[in-house]
């Protein structure tokens, strides 16, 4: 694909405003559901500012170099590279978090997940949680960051997601109060890892729909964190039988799923004896996106 011009208009100056408008007409051509928002987020970055201050800066010029790095967001973008993965970061429960190509970018459908994951901390004296599956960690430290009386513990099988993981632990002062470990699964932990609340965002996307899923999200984002098996369960059943062994008396479990999956999964938790009757959680578009089990102590 050719590199976008952005050269001078006709009356020889390239405005903030007029940038903001022909990237978004050029992004929309290329497929973005929210162009202006995208080019205005591109160009804050390019311009090392707030993306609020473009709205008093409309008739500034840019400068040669920001040009150029905005020339160069804008290419990527056009070839489905991430926002946030261009931008280096995503804003998620109300907290900023650095975001690479290592990590899967959080999702406003996380955030249903995190909302029911807090409540139930909350109602606990020092709650112990595990998030099984960290990626960039926003779970493990938003929920550090809302219930102060946490201690919680993080795993991923990927050293640099721990990496990042790490990173916005310490951007956002917890860093102290989350133990990364890296395995798969529960493979890290001992017999003797209890915790009350174990949460999980797990792959759970079927083989055959990876091919079906948006170019920005198959082309770019990391497939280990995506692919779960023929039905996308495989992962979403390691948990349910695996869990029980690490959740203390009165303690629970929280999936986010795909909506499609609501039933399969209800009935895997049922299935396993383990847990009480499960129940499901919309996301803001009413979607079933979370799957709570308490576990049925012996």
């Amino acid at each position: 694909m050719p590199t976008p011009p952005i050269e001078q208009t006709a009356d020889g100056a390239w405005t903030v405003g007029k940038i903001i408008d022909w990237t978004t007409g050029h992004l929309r051509k290329h497929g973005s559901e929210s162009p202006r928002l995208e080019a205005e987020i591109l160009l804050a970055h390019a311009r090392g500012c707030p993306r609020i201050q473009l709205y008093v800066q409309y008739n500034e010029l840019l400068t040669d170099d920001q040009r150029t790095v905005m020339r160069d967001l804008v290419k990527r973008r056009a070839q489905a590279e991430p926002v946030a993965y261009l931008v280096g970061h995503r804003e998620f429960f109300a907290l900023d978090f650095r975001v690479t190509p290592d990590v899967l970018i959080p999702r406003p459908e996380t955030e249903t997940l995190v909302v029911q994951l807090i409540a139930a901390a909350k109602s606990r004296p020092n709650p112990r949680i595990l998030d099984v599956g960290t990626g960039s960690g926003c779970i493990a430290v938003a929920a550090a960051v809302n219930v102060p009386g946490a201690t919680v513990s993080a795993i991923d099988i990927s050293p640099r997601a721990l990496d990042v993981a790490k990173d916005n632990a310490s951007r956002h002062a917890v860093a102290e109060r989350i133990r990364f470990l890296e395995g798969d699964l529960f493979a890290p932990l001992s017999s003797e890892d209890q915790f009350d609340l174990v949460v999980s965002n797990p792959p759970y996307v079927a083989d055959a729909e990876m091919a079906t899923l948006p170019a920005d999200i198959r082309l770019h984002e990391p497939q280990l964190a995506l692919r779960a098996g023929p039905n996308g369960l495989d992962v979403v059943a390691l948990l349910i039988t695996a869990a029980p062994a690490h959740l203390a008396a009165g303690g629970a479990l929280f999936i986010e799923i795909s909506p499609e999956q609501a039933s399969a999964v209800s009935s895997l938790i049922r299935e396993s004896g383990q847990f009480e009757p499960p129940r499901t959680v919309k996301d803001s578009s009413g979607k079933e996106r979370v799957v709570i089990a308490s576990f049925k102590a012996p």
